[in-house]
This record gives C-alpha cells, structure tokens and sequence, in this order.
C-alpha cells in the first residue's frame, strides 16, 4: 500500500494502469490460494476484482494497523462466496502478510470459505448467506449518519443474489432514509451456480427496477477501470439518494478457460490450469 510519507496516509490511486496491474495480481493471488485449498469459488472472485480494486485503492480510507479506526469507509461483500477475492486485496492492502493467503479454508485459519469478521480483522460482518449484506449496509449507513461520520458504505452484491427478496426491501429502505453515503454494485456477469441468470430468475431490466425503487443508478463495463473511476466519483458525488453501479462483468475474467463458464462458479483450479492461467496473467 502506497504511503504519503509527509503525513503517513495511504495513497489513493487514480492511474488506470496502476490499479490494472493492482487487479492483475490480485487474480494471480487469487487463483494460487484456490488451487492450493483445492476448492473455492473461481468465477465470481475474477468477475467483481476490477471493481473491488477501484473501490479499495482509488476512493476508501482506512487503516489495515488499525482495522477498527472510526474514520474507515466500510466494504461489505454481500456476495461472500467471493472470499478470495476480498483476502487478496486484503493482503495487497497490507492487512497481513501475503503467505497467509496459503491457509485459505483451513481449519482455525482467519481465511474461511466465506469472510468471519470474528476471524479476520479487517473483514467488517460476516457474509455468505445472500441477500444480507445490503440491509447491514443500510445500517452502516444510517449509524455513520447519526454520528455525523462523513465514512461511506461500500457493498458488492452478485446478480444471482439480487433475486433475494430482502434485497429489494433493503433497496426500498435506502432509498426512504436517502442514504446517499451508500454505494452499492451489482457484479452482473450473468451466471450463477444453477446457469444463467436469466434462466434461473430473470432480474432484467434490472437498470430500471433500482431506478423505480428510487436509486441513482449507473451502467457500466465492470472491467474498463476508467468507467469504474467515473462511476464511483458520480456516486460520490450523488446526493440525496443511494447510488447503484450495474456492473456488466464476465464470470472468470482475466482466463480464457474460466471465462464465462459456470462450471467454475463453485470450482478451484487445477494445477495445470492455474500453470495456463499464470501464463495469460503474466505471472509464470
């Protein structure tokens, strides 16, 4: 993590070609603990890692030192099936050491199958079952208000989730409080562990069902970096109601052999494949 060494604050990155290589090497870590745990979720750790990226390094602040400061912007994996991924940033953050990454899913490890906040300082509430996170988020929200905190709330949620019906009570209260210190996204790759979005439960046009739940709501490609850049400063920037990002991504992006593919939504590497996946990353 990059240091402003007048005033000891962390650095936020807006080069795209820095926090390109950032999200690079995140999907190397995060194929390398799957492969070594010998299960996992693949797909969906790859899909939402531009984003994730963009959110961690470009606009959050907080203290991996001190992981509890008052004054951090809170993430929240709604989707937290995608541990991986929030471990791998976690460690690139400089929250622990990179080898600890080699314990993915083992017994007593702080890296569980899905992020434990009693486990993991850093990790702010336990996620797994779908459909919860954005109702913590709101709750977030509404505290850091009440305190009169200026932190913001960032929750990542899948698009196979937002068939939960919570999801949309959750929307539905947000937009009522006008918790516009909240920024959702929607990781829309289209797959999930039975098939296809669209097969399974239909969410389009999902764009307008936030817009007439009374979102700010913003379309983007969820792995151009710039669109990523811009969308998250528009929220920000967005008052008076909540901000979502429809983030359009490809489940296994970044390997060709993962991409679009929902045999890997719930499926770890194989040796031989992470060795062809490291190759495409250029990390041989």
């Amino acid at each position: 993590m990059d240091m402003d060494i007048a005033t000891g604050e962390k650095k936020k990155i807006r080069d795209v070609r820095i926090l390109e290589e950032i999200a690079r090497r995140v999907r190397v870590k995060i194929l390398k603990m799957l492969t070594k745990a010998g299960s996992g979720h693949t797909g969906g750790s790859l899909s939402a890692t531009d984003v994730a990226v963009a959110i961690y390094f470009s606009k959050m602040d907080y203290k991996p030192e001190d992981p509890s400061w008052e004054g951090r912007d809170r993430f929240i994996l709604s989707k937290g099936h995608a541990a991986p991924l929030l471990y791998a940033i976690m460690a690139e953050a400089g929250y622990f050491p990179p080898d600890v990454l080699d314990n993915l899913r083992q017994i007593e490890s702080p890296l569980q199958g899905h992020p434990c906040c009693k486990s993991l300082p850093g990790v702010e509430v336990s996620t797994g079952s779908l459909g919860q996170g954005l109702s913590v988020a709101n709750g977030m929200a509404l505290g850091l208000r009440l305190d009169k905190n200026p932190a913001r709330v960032y929750c990542i949620l899948g698009d196979g989730e937002i068939q939960e019906g919570q999801v949309w009570e959750a929307a539905m209260t947000a937009s009522h409080y006008r918790l516009d210190n909240l920024c959702a996204v929607v990781d829309n790759n289209g797959l999930q562990i039975d098939g296809r979005v669209k097969d399974v439960m239909n969410i389009e046009p999902v764009m307008d069902k936030w817009l007439s739940f009374g979102w700010h709501v913003i379309g983007i490609d969820g792995h151009n970096m710039q669109e990523i850049l811009d969308a998250l400063d528009e929220a920000e920037r967005t008052k008076g109601k909540p901000t979502v990002i429809i983030a359009r991504t490809t489940k296994g992006k970044g390997v060709s052999i993962f991409e679009d593919r929902v045999e890997y939504h719930g499926v770890s590497p194989k040796p031989e494949e992470l060795e062809r996946a490291l190759k495409e990353l250029g990390d041989e």
